[in-house]
């Protein structure tokens, strides 16, 4: 519900004044209550304040996303850039020409700031959770360094405070800074790990006892995106020498048993923008921290090489893998708004979805005579129409929109989305210790929840 952005130069000094913008929200969407208590924007200030998701990326197109700009932030990679994915996916814009075309990017502090922990940590201090485990919180980061961030989880604040832990790192580590900031480019990483020789990488997958960081060698290219399978060569191979694919499979799958044997092995994506290095940065200092053992590391990798069929197993276990994800994905109602990776849309369906933008409010629907080539876009016209010009509708488009929504929130009884949306309401008051501006939220969240119902007329339409 909130967009914030600085542009800044490369040396990270800004450029004009920040962009912070609320997003209206719909009244097909009930927002989760524990992000509203971390964030405190209430569902009625945006639409007080917000606009619509079509206006905002008007604006984001027009002013934001202009050709050259690297889209940068932290964890934006794995978590905001899908939401800005579907986003644009649901109004009509291409999913991805924003972080890649007119010669832009996209580039994650995140896994800078863990691997310059594990590989280059000098001049910074690094914060702990209760427990003593290390962490990477932004909040916790930037308090201990003493950077600015007095409203962590407000989007322009976490902006803010992310260009000042980027500056930090720059200046204690300015070759690490560059060095990954080049890395961005899939190409390069893409070049480092398919020579198929152990490398540096760091990745919130792997434990915090070893900073997030192990060495790693590619075993195979990923059959179906732009990545690799990896293996962490802290781990023997030779367990997993004679095992099918089905018992691969099994022990790839994530479990709570930690006694269970797990599968080391990961897909690196090139175009996630993983922070890799050559072994040329692991220095003495570096292999200490990270407990690592490197005879043992060149016996695992030995043994993994010595095991010829272990790639063609893997490959298999990985389709066993994914056709047990489509089964239970297919066995699910999957509303057409999570549709977007189904596949991309042709050319003609590019042009119908600028004539979709460019129209009138009025003109959206059987008017514009559009025929398109992927259903999704037919299924999602009304539901663009309905929740960026609610006040376009014809009568029996408002019917079809409050059909649509009550199938979203009421169907299912006690186990609805509404009905669990009141539920997490009150396990949250009946837990108590809320501070009075918490109280403020749950009302305001409450009062949300009571608007969006439909009336009995509604109802019985």
């Amino acid at each position: 519900m909130q967009f914030a952005g600085q542009r800044t130069d490369m040396g990270l000094k800004p450029i004009g004044e920040p962009v912070n913008e609320l997003i209206t929200i719909t009244p097909d969407i009930l927002p989760d209550i524990d992000a509203i208590l971390l964030t405190g924007i209430t569902p009625q200030e945006t639409i007080a304040e917000g606009r619509s998701e079509a206006e905002f990326l008007h604006l984001f197109h027009e002013k934001i996303a202009l050709p050259g700009t690297i889209f940068v932030g932290y964890n934006t990679v794995r978590f905001d850039d899908e939401f800005m994915r579907f986003l644009q996916y649901r109004n009509f814009y291409d999913a991805y020409e924003w972080q890649w075309q007119d010669e832009r990017s996209r580039w994650d502090l995140l896994d800078l700031v863990r691997m310059t922990r594990a590989l280059r940590p000098d001049g910074i201090q690094w914060p702990f959770d209760t427990t003593g485990k290390p962490t990477n919180r932004l909040e916790l980061l930037t308090a201990l360094n003493k950077l600015d961030h007095a409203h962590a989880h407000d989007a322009l604040s976490d902006v803010m405070a992310s260009i000042a832990v980027a500056r930090m790192i720059r200046n204690h580590q300015p070759k690490l800074f560059e060095f990954l900031l080049r890395f961005r480019d899939k190409r390069k990483v893409s070049e480092l790990i398919m020579t198929k020789e152990p490398f540096v990488y760091t990745s919130g997958k792997y434990p915090s006892e070893y900073e997030k960081t192990t060495l790693a060698v590619a075993i195979a290219e990923h059959p179906k995106k732009q990545g690799a399978l990896v293996w962490d060569l802290r781990h023997d191979p030779t367990p997993f020498k004679n095992m099918s694919p089905t018992e691969l499979a099994d022990a790839w799958k994530w479990s709570r048993d930690e006694t269970k044997l797990r599968l080391p092995v990961k897909t690196l994506q090139f175009n996630h923008c993983p922070a890799v290095a050559p072994l040329s940065v692991l220095d003495a200092p570096s292999q200490t921290r990270l407990h690592l053992d490197l005879t043992q590391i060149k016996t695992n990798h030995i043994a993994l090489k010595a095991m010829k069929d272990f790639p063609a197993k893997l490959r298999k276990a990985l389709e066993l893998l994914d056709t047990q994800r489509q089964l239970e994905f297919a066995s699910s109602e999957q509303a057409v708004d999570g549709q977007l990776y189904d596949g991309f849309f042709d050319n003609q369906d590019k042009q119908a979805m600028r004539v979709v933008r460019a129209a009138e409010p009025n003109e959206l629907g059987e008017s514009l005579h559009l025929k398109f080539d992927d259903p999704r876009l037919s299924a999602l016209l009304p539901l663009y129409k309905a929740r960026n010009f609610p006040q376009a509708l014809t009568t029996e488009e408002r019917k079809s929109w409050d059909a649509f929504r009550r199938h979203k929130l009421l169907d299912g009884g006690n186990r609805s989305r509404l009905a669990k949306y009141f539920t997490r309401l009150q396990e949250v008051m009946e837990r108590g210790n809320l501070t009075a501006h918490q109280e403020y939220l749950i009302e305001e969240l409450k009062l949300y929840g009571e608007s969006i119902m439909l009336s009995e007329e509604e109802m019985e339409a």
